[in-house]
């Protein structure tokens, strides 16, 4: 009889891991034989945005450098499949050149405001880190890309970790983990740029619970050029040239800073491009950025 119930029990597990794959709706941009480990609660808990996907390579041996992705969706809607849709042989080649990808959920910011997106996001790369050798990861090799608001949150994943703000981490988890390089996908880097920076029912000021011209405090906490340093790791910008939601001012702030701060960066600026879109997923860009991970993370 107990043999019986196990059986059934390995029966109904594998049907259960099956079905997590099925219920991935990007899984097949990824090349044949991806290995998914799909919904992991990153802070032990059961709150629906604290989840992560891991996509493997097939066949992976050794420990694989990681690209942590990060979605957009102006802090307030989207969930950790988005982007991928409209960068499918981006995200298809960072895998087939022998990168682990995962991506992350974080609250948004109608549920609770800034810092607790870059709490949720730093929480995921705590749980990447300590749990590296569970899933063959290299936890020296880890890079961070966002699109958007994850391009903002992703950016300042990169630029604060080295000052260690105690209000962007949870308690618990390791703070060990560093990056080699961020791929920074129009994020908006100062919100006081936004033109809309009076406008209490904007994206930004939804983010940080006020106006950002009425809070300068809390909008330079919640600004990337606020954590540019010499400390910082190499930066790759990437932005439209029409982009209609976060201005081309953003981009050439932030790259200003980086230069001053003689922290190495490349700025790409597509041509004719809205804010996002295919036209992101260019062969020409696709080459520049599966060169970056590879300089810097290989």
């Amino acid at each position: 009889m107990k043999k019986i119930i196990t059986v059934v029990f390995l029966i109904l597990l594998s049907a259960s891991v099956n079905c997590f794959s099925q219920s991935n709706p990007v899984i097949n941009i990824f090349p044949s034989g991806t290995v998914l480990h799909g919904n992991i609660p990153y802070n032990n808990d059961t709150v629906h945005k604290h989840l992560l996907d891991i996509y493997l390579p097939a066949n992976a041996k050794g420990k694989l450098p990681l690209v942590i992705f990060v979605h957009g969706g102006g802090w307030l809607t989207n969930d950790k499949y988005a982007d991928m849709g409209y960068m499918k042989k981006t995200v298809a080649e960072i895998v087939g050149n022998g990168f682990a990808l995962a991506s992350i959920d974080y609250r948004f910011s109608t549920q609770a405001v800034f810092p607790a997106q870059m709490q949720d996001c730093n929480r995921a790369v705590s749980f990447l880190y300590d749990n590296a050798d569970k899933y063959g990861l290299d936890k020296s090799r880890f890079a961070v890309m966002g699109f958007s608001a994850g391009g903002h949150l992703a950016s300042l994943m990169g630029l604060a970790k080295n000052n260690n703000v105690n209000a962007f981490f949870m308690t618990g988890g390791s703070r060990q983990f560093n990056f080699k390089g961020v791929v920074d996908f129009y994020g908006p880097a100062d919100l006081l740029l936004f033109p809309g920076s009076d406008d209490t029912k904007s994206p930004e000021a939804i983010l940080i619970g006020a106006a950002p011209i009425s809070r300068p405090d809390l909008s330079k906490a919640a600004s990337p050029v606020t954590y540019v340093d010499k400390n910082d790791p190499p930066f790759l910008i990437i932005h439209g040239e029409k982009d209609e939601l976060v201005s081309t001012k953003q981009y050439r702030l932030l790259s200003a800073w980086l230069t001053l701060a003689s922290v190495p960066n490349e700025l790409i600026i597509v041509k004719d491009a809205p804010h996002f879109g295919a036209m992101f997923d260019a062969d020409e860009i696709r080459v520049e950025v599966i060169n970056f991970l590879k300089t810097h993370l290989k």
